[in-house]
């Protein structure tokens, strides 16, 4: 996924100026894809130029609200049908698993305790993101839902297979 296409997913839904797209990207994004201001606003300036989007609207102090164009909508459904997503293949917390044989049991199983409960952090975090958002009816809420859902029966799975592998490594003889 690509700041590009995130950013006209969100304007696909409404009109945006990128204080609103910013707050959008901390409110729904920022567990997914996370974004910062000048990227945002960066972006913004490349989507325009390239007439995936335009300037629907200008407000006092130079605010410009933008709307996606039939360019930017076709860009968004060519990215979300015909291209696949990149899959990431590097995780340096299973990099370390690899080579916790270097350690002792109770250094590894210390490891593996320090990342269940950094999962369970992240869990309730996200726990905590869900009931602080007015969720309504509206498409970004509904698939905003679905996002949220997969983060937390991911750190869930994360912590109970952090705690199982504690046990692997007790169960094993020294």
């Amino acid at each position: 996924m690509s700041l590009r296409h995130a950013v006209l997913g969100l304007l696909a839904e409404r009109q945006a100026s990128g204080y609103d797209l910013m707050k959008l990207f901390e409110t729904s994004l920022a567990n997914v894809w996370p974004a910062t201001q000048s990227q945002v606003y960066g972006e913004l300036g490349k989507l325009a130029a390239s007439g995936l989007v335009t300037v629907a609207s200008e407000g006092p102090r130079g605010r410009k609200e933008y709307a996606i164009t039939d360019d930017g909508l076709a860009e968004l459904r060519h990215w979300l049908t015909e291209t696949e997503p990149d899959r990431v293949r590097r995780s340096e917390v299973l990099l370390r698993v690899f080579f916790l044989g270097a350690l002792t049991p109770l250094e590894a199983t210390a490891y593996l305790d320090l990342e269940a409960a950094r999962a369970a952090r992240h869990h309730a975090s996200l726990e905590a993101l869900g009931g602080s958002v007015d969720w309504g009816d509206d498409r970004l809420s509904v698939h905003g839902r679905l996002a949220l859902e997969y983060g937390l029966r991911l750190t869930a799975m994360q912590e109970e297979w952090a705690k199982w592998a504690v046990g692997q490594i007790a169960a094993r003889p020294e």
